[in-house]
């Protein structure tokens, strides 16, 4: 059933091709929809409630015994520069499926959005095209261009990528069993092409990345919600801007020096590749590779990468150095394997 919605949702999206967007501006200050292969895409994500049943669900009078079955809760539609404008969620129940679904009210209404779901319904069931498409010229109602300067909400919840490394932070430095005041460091790697000014075309050939650091207290880090610590990382990336990538260049053409990943510290953990990277579609001409892996250069205690997943999707494939007592514990934790 989750692979028929899935297959159905790829080939819908053809013709509904903006909700896979996000939100822009042109350099007029136009805010508008925008699509090419930096947009988030359709978020995803398949939960499992199996203790539930479907019955429990038809008689909840309140919204908030739904609030865990609705992606992209408490997030606003202004959110949508940096948040997928479509979420859905498919969460199994012991005697059913829960199809939760988060649109961008900015960018359709009712009528839109039942329009969407019916030919998403009609491709699963029987239709391999749409009977209706839609008509996507939103010139034709009205012809105008209005600048629109307004800063853009701060993101209170984690993108998918924050929620990554916030769980990957959390159970390596559950693992190392560190002293409360002990200080635990996420350095994530980012691609500065689009950050610095004059931003850089995605083909820019050369290395144009800079460590963003996160930094806690291990008895914070691990007895404060999640939110706590992916606030941090969301907010040591947003910083990463144009004047701090300047500073960080200038500091370096002043003292140059060699920079080693370990110099985070004792207790740090490294975040570098990027599951945006199509490493399964490299194909000589017999085939995707059965598996893509990082050899032993830049390993160390505390190094992550993140690789697509081969599965596809949103699916990543997590590659993880620590010393072995670590590992043994990081291998043991349901929490980070999300077991129950």
């Amino acid at each position: 059933m989750v692979d028929k919605l899935k297959d159905g949702l790829s080939v819908v999206l053809q013709d509904f091709y903006q909700l896979a967007g996000s939100l822009g501006r042109d350099e007029d200050g136009v805010v508008r929809v925008e699509y090419d292969d930096d947009s988030n895409g359709v978020e995803v994500v398949v939960a499992s409630m199996e203790v539930r049943e479907v019955s429990e669900l038809m008689t909840a009078e309140s919204a908030n015994d739904l609030i865990d079955l609705v992606p992209l809760t408490g997030v606003y539609n202004l959110e949508g520069f940096h948040r997928p404008l479509l979420a859905i969620q498919l969460t199994k129940l012991k005697d059913g499926l829960v199809l939760g679904c988060a649109f961008n009210h900015g960018v359709l209404d009712g009528t839109s959005m039942w329009h969407f779901m019916t030919s998403w319904a009609n491709t699963c069931n029987r239709s391999p095209t749409l009977l209706i498409p839609p008509f996507l010229n939103r010139t034709a109602a009205r012809n105008s261009r209005v600048p629109f300067n307004f800063q853009p909400p701060n993101q209170d919840l984690p993108l998918i990528r924050d929620k990554i490394f916030n769980h990957a932070w959390r159970a390596i430095t559950r693992a190392r069993q560190l002293k409360p005041d002990d200080h635990s460091v996420l350095a994530v790697f980012a691609d500065i092409r689009k950050r610095i000014s004059p931003p850089m075309p995605r083909t820019y050939f050369g290395n144009l990345i800079q460590a963003a650091f996160a930094v806690s207290t291990v008895g914070l880090l691990l007895t404060q919600p999640p939110l706590y610590s992916a606030k941090l990382i969301h907010k040591a990336i947003n910083q990463k801007d144009a004047k701090a990538i300047e500073g960080t260049c200038k500091l370096f053409e002043k003292n140059p020096k060699i920079v080693r990943l370990e110099d985070a510290g004792p207790n740090s953990v490294l975040m570098a590749s990027s599951p945006r990277f199509k490493v399964y579609d490299v194909d000589f001409g017999w085939g995707r590779p059965e598996s893509v892996r990082s050899g032993i250069n830049n390993r160390f205690d505390g190094m992550v990468f993140l690789h697509e997943g081969k599965s596809g999707g949103k699916s990543i494939d997590v590659d993880i150095s620590l010393q072995a007592n670590a590992m043994k514990k990081l291998e043991a934790d349901k929490e980070f394997l999300m077991e129950p």
